[in-house]
């Protein structure tokens, strides 16, 4: 129709992917991407099911894999627990109106929440699994993004173009008593997602594992 040749195409198609206008999916084709731009608000009572239905945006999500593993010196240092404490270990990916949005590793101990990868497994919504294992509630203590390049298998799980970048958030909430209960590792899709940040004062945070109270 435009007199284009086959050349131009390709770069104009690739172009449009990286901008994400266009969703490429390998052995499917290439569809006009109409993933959702959603404003995720972190705040001392962030919930990821909340804010999407704030926003007209059906949640959901699924667990990839999961196991239980020895705390990491980060996991342990994060969660206030030993370095080797037996830890759950979940790789799920959560959804926006069944578009990938965010990829991610979730730490909790094995010892306090025995059942969290099964309810997890199950539907559960975090704050009912935390429900679930007696914590009536829980808050963000501190939460850290940075950005970099999409992996191949990130980009293939959150169907985005490998050149588009994505967002590492990494957090840890507290219990109503200030003690850390989980630990996560996000890969989000940069394209999709806007971090809207609001003021918070958490207070001190126990690490009863490491002897004693800790700031």
């Amino acid at each position: 129709m435009f007199d284009a040749g086959r050349h131009s195409v390709r770069r104009a198609m690739a172009a449009l992917a990286m901008e994400g206008k266009l969703s490429v999916e390998q052995g499917r084709g290439t569809f006009v991407e109409d993933a959702p731009k959603l404003n995720y608000h972190v705040g001392r009572r962030t919930r990821f099911r909340q804010n999407l239905l704030s926003q007209g945006f059906e949640p959901g999500g699924e667990t990839i894999a999961e196991d239980i593993v020895p705390a990491s010196p980060a996991v342990a240092e994060a969660l206030g627990l030993a370095e080797g404490a037996p830890v759950h270990r979940l790789l799920r990916r959560d959804m926006a109106d069944g578009v990938p949005i965010n990829l991610g590793f979730s730490f909790q101990c094995a010892i306090r929440f025995p059942d969290w990868a099964r309810l997890r497994r199950e539907g559960l919504s975090v704050t009912e699994a935390y429900h679930a294992h007696g914590v009536t509630e829980y808050f963000r203590h501190s939460t850290s993004v940075h950005s970099r390049r999409a992996r191949e298998e990130e980009a293939e799980l959150l169907q985005q173009h490998i050149d588009q970048p994505v967002l590492v958030v990494r957090k840890v909430d507290v219990d109503g008593q200030g003690v850390p209960i989980g630990h996560a590792e996000g890969i989000w899709a940069a394209s999709r997602v806007q971090f809207v940040f609001e003021g918070v004062d958490d207070g001190p945070v126990r690490f009863p594992h490491r002897g004693g109270d800790a700031e």
